[in-house]
């Protein structure tokens, strides 16, 4: 819907006039009958308008030509019966046109073909060569006006039912021109389209799989559509599509057809020409850059790609000097693309408001654009014409339109396209425009709630992983995830780092199978049950081996793979165990890669009472532990074999001191159609390792004294000061007496120096915590150990170990 500003809307129904004459004077039918329906686009603020005429048997009304946003947007048929109830066929037989307004026509049968609502149509009579009717759709809430309904019928009265033309039987085509019979697949053709395939007339045998062959294979589909029957419909068709070159790219043809109806012993065929498109003035009403706008829309899943597809498709066409594409955010726009991107190329008043990328702005800072937003019109001004605000003038000093961009009952943003040099807008490209506004408003609304949906869905990922990585002593950990960008759905691939007592740190990374809320559910579930697991002590086999009883209890369809590294650092080993999951890298210190041979399980959660074997590793310092997810190793193309040894490959020359360098050049080259975890451990080995020593205490008389004597001798030999050795005695008292006492089964003892902390810690059977009492009477006879070992202590506690517990005690030593 294009118009020029309240004040010349009087003038619109003298413009049509004057255009449609200019128009009558043109010397080919069938491009007259075009124009001038794309003239309804122009003056009467029309979305589809579309030309039927009768068929060879008269029974049906067929689409002969269409204007505007592609009919299939709105459901428009490609004929009607004469004798139904469509508001097509009343007119053709009444004679007179019909006007259907939105509420009518939301309770006709035919807006159940219409995918939008709030649609008005307008049927009128074409009275020359043999009748017709002329169909207008348009989305303006107020329907046809009294202008636009003048209009309509100005342009009625100049259409001219086309009648293709045939070439006559052996007769000699156009050069450009091509004849093709359906029903054999013969194909005649001028020796201007076969220069065009690179063929000479004599090479030529006739038959289009020849020509089809010559294609670029992805177009095939496409020209299939026009060159079988069954897929094409009556009327004209346009497309474009690339023929190989002996030498350099493709070249761009462009092929314009009409399927003629067969009878009376005549086949099917198919009239037209074929043009180089690379040649032929940029013409932006051509239908197949409209339907290449439509399908890059329909492939646009972000904002940003929307806009993206719009600059694109207008900004050359147009030969525009700017664009700028913004959504309508509670009276704010808020730009999403500016084309060109650099802030000295757009007014003073934008470079103000730049503040991130992009500038935005409230829409009272420019009431003209205010305006045409609440019409919901499109408004041009040439060069020189109309009092416009700076922010807008600048824009384009010489000539400027304004889209808003409508979709789903108000507007969701505007696009605005300038012109350094004065340009004259003609009714090709108002045409454009208005197809272009009406597919980049809808498409404008999908990708907003695409993003907003990937956004939830993106920080619903980020909390079900660890928010930050330990620090570890001896070692250094990164870790990244990347959510997949096929669809919404959120992925199952996670990772974990889980520090344990002694110096040890336990390294995880699975995935969930499938893509989905119920897989990263499950993979939320599977990555706190390991980490619990693996807080209570057990070993890497028995870790996993909870983890997949545990899955297979909860009776779900789904399974998981995963890979457990306990890994000790202050030995430099580690013990694996495999799930079904991808093996460990290791990149060693020389700079070789290895893939450890690390034997594995099934999946967890397929096999009850599966084995989960445990397999060494040896490491020295400097060497790479790197665990990841199969989205970065497999590809269509390759099996995950291959995928894995370019991934040993791509560390062998990497740079192990950067780690987060490191992992992102590994993520560069990643295939985005699934998540993908990545985890890289470098170990550097422990600087200060610990000094220990255990001692089993037997549960005898004289059991604590054993004890004592253990600790004493064990504390000469480690020079700790006697000052402090009568306060550590006390400790190990209180807790082994409380272990004998308290508890069944064995009972030890074990001391650590590290550094300038002594830590004495007592392992029993028992999973109960010993419980500090409240208050205690002068009577009482027990309770007062854990109160003494907490007030000798700089830190106290317990952690389960195997089923039991160990109760721990840290002293400061001093200088």
């Amino acid at each position: 819907m294009v118009g020029e500003g309240a004040a010349e809307r009087g003038s619109r129904t003298l413009r049509a006039e004057g255009a449609l004459k200019a128009i009558a004077a043109g010397p080919d039918r069938q491009e007259r009958t075009r124009r001038v329906l794309e003239q309804a686009l122009v003056f009467a603020g029309v979305s589809c308008a579309a030309l039927y005429t009768p068929g060879d048997h008269r029974d049906l009304l067929c689409l002969v030509e269409s204007a505007g946003v592609p009919r299939a947007l709105y459901g428009v048929r490609d004929s009607y019966p004469a004798s139904g109830g469509s508001p097509v066929a009343d007119a053709h037989r009444g004679g007179a046109a019909v006007w259907v307004g939105p509420e009518e026509f939301a309770g006709s049968a035919e807006s159940r073909r219409m995918p939008s609502s709030g649609l008005s149509l307008a049927a009128l009579p074409v009275r020359g060569d043999g009748g017709g009717c002329l169909l207008a759709l348009t989305g303006h809430p107020d329907g046809f006006g009294a202008e636009d309904r003048a209009c309509l019928e100005l342009i009625a009265e100049a259409l001219t039912c086309p009648v293709p033309t045939e070439a006559a039987e052996g007769g000699e085509l156009r050069p450009t021109a091509f004849t093709l019979a359906m029903d054999s697949g013969r194909v005649e053709v001028g020796d201007g389209v076969l220069r065009l395939f690179g063929l000479a007339p004599g090479e030529f045998d006739g038959r289009v799989e020849t020509l089809l062959g010559l294609t670029v294979p992805e177009d095939l589909p496409s020209l299939m559509s026009v060159t079988e029957a069954d897929h094409m419909t009556i009327g004209e068709r346009e497309l474009e599509f690339r023929v190989l070159q002996p030498t350099g790219p493709p070249k761009w043809l462009r092929l314009s057809g009409r399927l003629l109806p067969g009878g009376e012993g005549r086949p099917t065929r198919l009239l037209g020409t074929v043009a180089d498109a690379s040649t032929l003035r940029p013409d932006v009403t051509d239908v197949a850059r409209v339907q290449r706008l439509a399908a890059a829309l329909a492939t646009a899943g972000t904002v940003r790609d929307v806009s993206q597809a719009v600059v694109a498709a207008l900004r050359r066409p147009l030969r525009a000097d700017r664009i700028a594409l913004a959504e309508l955010e509670n009276e704010r726009l808020v730009v999403t693309v500016l084309d060109p991107p650099d802030p000295e190329s757009w007014p003073e008043l934008w470079r103000l408001e730049w503040r991130t990328e992009w500038p935005d702005a409230p829409v009272r800072a420019m009431p003209t654009l205010a305006a045409a937003l609440r019409e919901g019109r499109a408004r041009i001004w040439p060069a020189g014409t109309g009092d416009l605000e700076p922010a807008l003038a600048d824009v384009g000093p010489g000539g400027l339109a304004v889209l808003p961009l409508p979709a789903g009952g108000r507007m969701a943003g505007a696009c605005l396209i300038g012109w350094d040099a004065p340009h004259d807008f003609g009714p090709d490209e108002r045409a454009l425009l208005t197809a272009s506004a009406g597919l980049a408003g809808q498409a404008l609304m999908r990708a907003h709630a695409f993003d907003a949906e990937h956004e939830l869905v993106g920080m619903l990922q980020r909390q079900l992983l660890p928010r930050r990585l330990p620090e570890l002593p001896g070692a250094v950990a990164v870790a990244r995830y990347l959510p997949s960008t096929a669809g919404l759905e959120l992925g199952g691939d996670w990772y974990d780092v889980i520090p344990l007592p002694d110096h040890h740190v336990a390294l995880v990374i699975g995935d969930v199978q499938g893509h989905s809320a119920g897989a990263a559910t499950l993979m939320g579930q599977m990555r706190t049950a390991l980490r619990a697991y693996a807080a209570e002590g057990h070993p890497p086999d028995v870790v996993v081996s909870h983890a997949n009883r545990l899955l297979v209890d909860m009776e779900t369809d789904l399974f998981a793979t995963c890979v457990y590294v306990d890994l000790d650092m202050e030995a430099g080993a580690a013990w694996c165990v495999r799930a079904g999951h991808l093996p460990p890298v290791l990149r060693h210190p020389d700079g070789s890669t290895e893939i450890a041979e690390a034997e594995g399980g099934p999946p967890l959660g397929v096999v009850p009472q599966a084995d989960f074997p445990m397999s060494p590793l040896r490491l020295r310092p400097g060497t790479l532990i790197a665990l990841t997810t199969d989205g970065l190793v497999e590809t269509p193309e390759s099996d995950i074999d291959a995928g894995l040894d370019r991934f040993a490959h791509a560390l062998t020359g990497s740079d192990p001191a950067h780690l987060g360098l490191l992992a992102d050049a590994l993520l560069g080259e990643a295939r985005r159609s699934d998540d993908v975890a990545l985890l890289l451990v470098r170990y550097d080995g422990m600087a200060l390792r610990p000094l220990r020593e255990s001692w089993s205490v037997w549960r005898l008389p004289e059991a604590v004294r054993h004890a004592r004597r253990f600790a004493r001798r064990t504390l000469r030999s480690w020079d700790v000061p006697d000052d402090t050795t009568d306060g550590v005695l006390l400790i190990v008292s209180e807790l082994v007496t409380n272990a004998l006492v308290h508890t069944d089964g064995q009972v030890r003892l074990d001391l650590a120096l590290i550094g300038r902390r002594l830590r004495v810690a007592v392992a029993d059977a028992s999973p109960r915590t010993p419980a500090k009492p409240t208050s205690i009477g002068w009577e009482a006879t027990g309770g007062r150990g854990i109160l003494l070992v907490e007030a000798m202590s700089a830190a106290w506690g317990t952690l389960p170990v195997g089923g039991g517990k160990q109760v721990w005690s840290e002293i400061a030593l001093g200088e």
